[in-house]
């Protein structure tokens, strides 16, 4: 039984340990994050600061860490300061996910329920493929990223880095959407999307540019 410790308590964990929960050979033993001020337990998983994980893993050495942040600025901000080995975190893919394989699943990463990622495709660490969402054959998706519920990405697009493709969105075949960009819900992207900009609409348009 592998046994995980999910980083961060919120909306988004709860969809990470309902997919932890759909694997039998997995376990949720803690949740950590930075609202909890002292570690207690609650229905059998320890809740704490996340600078408790340190004392969790060398309690427990091959214990696995996925982030529950729905924020991708957030989780890679997390990623630098917990400073752990890459090894120490666990991609999570529930069973009615379709993955080709061809296809790469970066460490870290987790994919939802009916994703499909078909051959050759390539996804980074630390990216949440959401629910329903298809990426096409030949795309590569960076770390990070975060496809929404039913975002379609055609064959060989590429998506940057911190990336949110918005719920329902499209890319057509062969565009790139640039790092830390944001297309809107519903969005069909026809062209290239530039890095650090909100796109919106169809097609989609740039509406403003914007930091990390």
């Amino acid at each position: 039984m592998k046994k995980i410790v999910i980083i961060g308590d919120s909306g988004h964990s709860k969809v990470v340990a309902d997919l932890i929960h759909s694997n039998e050979d997995m376990s949720v033993i803690a949740k950590l994050d930075d609202r909890y001020d002292d570690v207690n337990e609650s229905e059998g998983v320890t809740k704490g600061p996340i600078s408790y994980l340190r004392q969790l893993l060398q309690d427990e050495p091959s214990t696995c860490v996925v982030f529950g942040i729905g924020s991708n600025a957030v989780r890679k901000k997390l990623l630098n300061e917990l400073e752990l080995p890459r090894t120490s975190f666990i991609s999570l893919i529930h069973p009615t996910a379709v993955i080709s394989p061809s296809a790469v699943i970066g460490l870290g990463t987790v994919v939802m329920p009916r994703v499909v990622v078909n051959a050759d495709a390539k996804i980074g660490d630390h990216t949440i493929l959401n629910t329903g969402s298809i990426i096409e054959h030949d795309c590569k998706v960076a770390d990070y990223a975060h496809i929404s519920p039913q975002a379609i990405i055609a064959g060989g697009v590429v998506v940057g880095e911190g990336t949110h493709i918005g719920a329902g969105a499209s890319v057509i075949p062969m565009r790139t959407v640039g790092d830390w960009a944001t297309v809107g819900a519903g969005a069909a992207v026809v062209s290239d999307i530039p890095s650090n900009v909100t796109a919106v609409g169809v097609p989609a348009k740039e509406i403003r540019k914007e930091g990390i």
